[in-house]
């Protein structure tokens, strides 16, 4: 039987069969027929649906018909990514993609040195993966021009207005050409998403929704161990000695305590690391690096991972706080069972996370399972109601967000925005004269 993989070069199919792409996912078989003709598309699909196979083939497929010669600082294509993580995981994924088509990608960054990529853009390439912050540093040395771009990806939309990357996506945006093709994929679709996408794309697109009611990941084995605080470090230890637990990413609620973990459960014979936005960059891969190839057990990770860094066989995703938001709880426990496999989500919920379990479950439509049985069961945490169920406000954040300049605040959204469906945007644009493309 044919799929959307058969309309692909014969070099882009060489590199995909040999990573095991035999079927396409539900994005990439929606997505790859409309990219290629070279229409717009707005996606609304979750993390680890494949969304970076079902923009990056089709766009590497159009760059090899073109065969436009490179030029110095003027890429043909960009994708923009909220996370450094992210950003160097989509190159990668390029990379694998293009290794007998020949097309040529550099990934750009904050926390290294820009004179290295600053020599790699005058060179010429093809793709630029980039970080908003780095690329308009690039753009204000002079060092990149982006009048050449013939598509643009925005990918992880929610999270850029999550990380205030609202206005520098504006900036870009001014600089791109108006005549180009655009791509939008969003994990969440609320009104400011709508409003976004309606800034960046310029046409009626092709719109893509996967599994709009099902916003868990299915092989996700889900349970809750519910605790009192000062157990909680015990209760993560019995859980990480059981041999099932073979790579485990634990996400703490702060910076602090990530360090914190990763230090106490390395000292207790659990080779950990941990991973947040003050670590530097190449602290940050090799973090990355040593949970990859096994040398670390334990990633402790604040929710800078909760999103697109894709891990072969994360066995468990733990949850050593409740997130603020229902959503990100979708993201962090889908780290775990990808590509088809099996994995679980567990959570260990003192008194003050009960409010927000009770959150998590109107988000996704159903109970969680509570393991009772386990040696640390607190039936205090397990009832909490009133001022006993809600945390304490996290003081770090909400200093940080007073000090950050107003321009780069994300924007709240209002409480009713996952209730309501907007309007699509592009029924509120003005027609264009010429709404074809070749």
């Amino acid at each position: 039987m044919k799929t959307v993989f058969e309309l692909l070069n014969k070099h882009l199919k060489r590199a995909i069969d040999e990573m095991g792409y035999a079927q396409p996912t539900p994005i990439q078989q929606q997505a790859i027929q409309p990219v290629l003709e070279g229409r717009d598309v707005f996606g609304c699909a979750q993390t680890g649906t494949g969304k970076t196979a079902a923009f990056s083939l089709p766009l590497l497929h159009r760059l090899a018909e073109r065969r436009e010669p490179l030029r110095p600082c003027r890429p043909l294509l960009l994708i923009l990514a909220p996370t450094r993580e992210l950003a160097a995981q989509i190159g990668e994924n390029i990379e694998a993609y293009a290794k007998y088509q020949g097309t040529s990608c550099l990934t750009v960054f904050g926390g290294v040195n820009i004179r290295p990529q600053m020599d790699q853009l005058k060179k010429g390439v093809a793709v630029l993966v980039a970080t908003p912050g780095r690329l308009l540093d690039l753009c204000a040395q002079q060092a990149l021009f982006l009048d050449r771009i013939r598509a643009v990806v925005l990918d992880e939309a929610d999270r850029m207005l999550d990380m205030g990357f609202l206005p520098d996506i504006r900036k870009i945006l001014v600089k791109l050409p108006k005549q180009r093709q655009s791509l939008f994929f969003s994990a969440t679709l609320t009104p400011e998403i709508s409003d976004l996408a309606g800034q960046f794309i310029r046409t009626e697109p092709v719109e893509i929704r996967i599994d709009p009611g099902t916003p868990t990941a299915e092989k996700v084995a889900q349970r809750v161990l519910f605790v009192d605080k000062e157990n909680k470090y015990a209760l993560l230890k019995w859980v990480l000695d059981s041999p099932k637990c073979f790579r485990v990413i634990v996400f703490p609620r702060m910076k602090h305590n990530a360090d914190r973990l990763s230090k106490q459960l390395t000292r207790d014979g659990f080779p950990a690391a941990s991973l947040h936005g003050d670590k530097s960059q190449n602290a940050r891969m090799r973090a990355l690096e040593g949970f990859k190839s096994g040398k670390i057990q334990v990633l402790v990770a604040t929710d800078i991972a909760a999103r697109g860094i894709d891990v072969e066989d994360v066995t468990h995703v733990i949850n050593y706080d409740l997130p603020d938001e229902p959503e990100t709880y979708v993201h962090r426990i889908g780290r775990t069972a990808r590509a088809g496999a099996g994995g679980e989500g567990i959570s260990l919920v003192c008194a003050h996370d009960r409010d927000a379990l009770r959150s998590i479950e109107r988000f996704i439509g159903r109970k969680v399972p509570q393991d009772l049985n386990h040696p640390l069961h607190s039936e205090t945490a397990r009832n909490a109601m009133g001022a006993e169920a809600r945390r304490p406000p996290k003081q770090a954040t909400a200093s940080a967000a007073q000090s950050r300049p107003k321009a780069n605040r994300p924007k709240a959204a209002p409480s009713h925005a996952k209730q309501e469906a907007p309007k699509p945007f592009w029924k509120k644009m003005r027609p264009k004269a010429t709404p074809g493309r070749k």
